[in-house]
């Protein structure tokens, strides 16, 4: 430690800093910092959220204007319930949809509001009332899978029962 130059810390003391105002930047301007919490607050009720959770974007055609900030269970519904913080300055009509949207096959997902033609608007603390729920890619893929094993499986009763000539093409055998 004797050894150390005044140089020496100075420079590892401005380094140090440069990386707290570097930290200090990034995680302001993030958009995960408390910058939404001047949002307006919106609720919609979704059969299915999968893949969504806290934090997650709110977007209106592909831009972020807020996040998802809770998500829990109706007792009476047993729909899921999502409350979002988007951006104060968006006058967004009472027939808004909402709906859960995939970045794409293996992207993360989000809500995706679509604005309506109404001219009433969304107040704090509205609750958006057309959704669509997420759409889970494995049960698409069952569906497609059980639907052409079922095509197959009647295709094949069906050649079963033709006759033997009908089967082959081949025309039948003359009676005499």
């Amino acid at each position: 430690m004797k050894g150390r130059s005044l140089a020496e810390v100075a420079t590892g003391g401005i380094v140090l800093l440069v990386a707290v105002v570097f930290l200090a930047y990034a995680v302001l301007h993030s958009g995960r910092g408390t910058a939404s919490a001047d949002g307006m607050t919106l609720t919609a009720r979704f059969d299915k959220i999968d893949g969504i959770s806290n934090g997650a974007d709110v977007r209106i055609a592909g831009v972020k204007v807020g996040s998802v900030t809770d998500s829990r269970i109706d007792p009476q519904s047993f729909g899921a319930m999502l409350t979002m913080r988007v951006d104060r300055s968006l006058r967004l009509p009472d027939d808004t949809s909402a709906e859960i949207t995939s970045e794409g096959l293996l992207g993360g997902k989000y809500v995706s509001l679509v604005p309506g033609g109404s001219e009433k608007l969304l107040a704090d603390g509205s609750r958006i009332t057309e959704t669509q729920g997420s759409v889970s890619l494995e049960s698409l893929l069952g569906r497609f899978i059980f639907s052409v094993t079922q095509m197959n499986s009647q295709n094949q009763e069906g050649a079963q029962a033709q006759p033997q000539g009908a089967q082959t093409g081949a025309a039948p055998a003359p009676v005499r």
